[in-house]
């Protein structure tokens, strides 16, 4: 059985998801995508086939960027927080473009 890596959602990410996200396959990739980020293998090999998670460059802070899917543009923003994966944003589709625009915007939920 694969090791979980322990998920933080303090900003309330997941009900947002179940809120905003505009279909029923939006939401089955969304809870496939947080299955992937929880898998501790994955962390261990760098290795995320489902969400590509990679760093947003240009910034100081290491936030990084997931893929709800990758033909929709929707994102979920997550942080490294002590050995845990903190969940910060879900990013509309029409926004992903503009990252550094959106964190800004949302600074208070980065660390």
């Amino acid at each position: 059985m694969a090791r979980v890596k322990p998920l933080e959602d303090d900003h309330g990410v997941i009900r947002e998801a179940s809120r905003s996200l505009p279909s029923e396959d939006l939401k089955v990739a969304f809870l496939e995508a947080i299955a992937e980020l929880e898998d501790n293998d994955a962390h261990r090999t760098r290795t995320f086939p489902k969400t590509r998670l990679h760093r947003v460059t240009g910034l100081k802070q290491a936030i990084y960027r997931a893929d709800v899917t990758k033909t929709s543009g929707w994102r979920i923003h997550v942080q490294y927080d002590s050995n845990r994966l903190a969940l910060r944003d879900l990013v509309r589709g029409k926004d992903h473009d503009e990252v550094i625009e959106v964190i800004k915007a949302k600074a208070n939920r980065y660390k």
